[in-house]
């Protein structure tokens, strides 16, 4: 996209939690295990499906590419707004800010699309089992995988270019923990109503739509729950529905309140919790509720345990 002009701005000030600097080394230290812990968890993901063959088939590779996402996602964001509560470098070159609102929407984007191909997977696993192999083969699991990234490049590679064409003439402080488009686009020197309809719109397509199927999913798996002879299973199956969806709903909900009014009357604080909800506890939360607590999962890491202690005595 041309460039509409050249602008003054060379560098952002990332203003994070400054109205806070009481609880700076707090918040440093909480952050600081939260991104370690989300950086171990998903790695631990994908170590076991990689390893394990009995893991190679699409609910698990699913879970795998999701890790990689969270990982991803995290360390996109994580580390620079470390750097910002642990010393006074808050500046980020406007390079480097775009570089981040792109990986940013490109991972979120991708992830939006994978929770909806998972879903799916489920849907047709419980609803449809005889179906299954059919409905969910490699070609489908290639296909909606491949689909899931594809859309997660074109969404941060069209916004991205879009709002880098804006010109950018000061003030030049972000008060956000991070260059994410709504918070970048508060600083622009030009009319965004354009560029608002096309992010509602968006934001409609990429987040709502399959925040929806996967809500409709889930009735239509719980009604087949419903019907399960034995209530052990019935409770596992609801205890792993709620789980599910209570991680879904925090990641589509807040990323959507956020992103369906790039210029919404949030105050900045509830946009940073709201930011930190997305991109840093459901990273955390995801290896625990997909994974970690699933059968096959455990069984799988221990019998790589057990492979490595034996290795190691004989």
């Amino acid at each position: 996209m041309k460039r509409q002009n050249q602008s003054s701005v060379v560098e952002f000030i990332l203003l994070g939690f400054s109205n806070f600097p009481e609880l700076q080394e707090q918040l440093f230290g909480v952050f600081l295990v939260v991104y370690l812990g989300t950086l171990m968890g998903n790695a631990i993901i994908i170590v076991i499906i990689s390893l394990e063959q009995s893991l190679h088939v699409p609910m698990y590779l699913f879970l795998q590419n999701l890790s990689v996402v969270d990982v991803s996602f995290s360390a996109v964001i994580m580390p620079e707004m470390l750097v910002v509560l642990s010393t006074e470098k808050t500046s980020i070159s406007l390079v480097s800010c775009f570089a981040q609102m792109y990986f940013i929407l490109f991972f979120g984007g991708t992830e939006c699309f994978l929770l909806g191909a998972m879903a799916y997977d489920r849907f047709a696993a419980i609803c449809h089992p005889l179906s299954y192999p059919m409905l969910m083969n490699k070609r489908v699991f290639m296909k909606l995988l491949i689909i899931s990234w594809l859309l997660g490049f074109m969404l941060g590679t069209v916004q991205t270019t879009w709002v880098f064409s804006f010109p950018f003439c000061g003030p030049n402080e972000i008060n956000h923990i991070s260059c994410e488009t709504p918070a970048v686009l508060e600083l622009a020197c030009a009319d965004t109503f354009l560029f608002e309809i096309y992010a509602f719109t968006g934001t409609v397509l990429i987040i709502m739509v399959p925040f929806v199927l996967i809500l409709l999913s889930y009735v239509r798996i719980l009604f087949a729950i419903l019907k399960m002879p034995s209530a052990t299973g019935r409770q596992k199956a609801f205890s792993t529905c709620a789980s599910h969806l209570t991680s879904v709903t925090l990641f589509y909900g807040t990323a959507g309140m956020t992103y369906l009014q790039p210029k919404s009357g949030y105050s900045p604080e509830t946009k940073k919790v709201m930011s930190l909800s997305y991109s840093l506890l459901t990273p955390l939360l995801n290896p625990l509720i997909y994974s970690l607590r699933n059968s096959e999962m455990k069984k799988a890491l221990m019998k790589l345990w057990r492979r490595k202690v034996d290795s190691h005595i004989f």
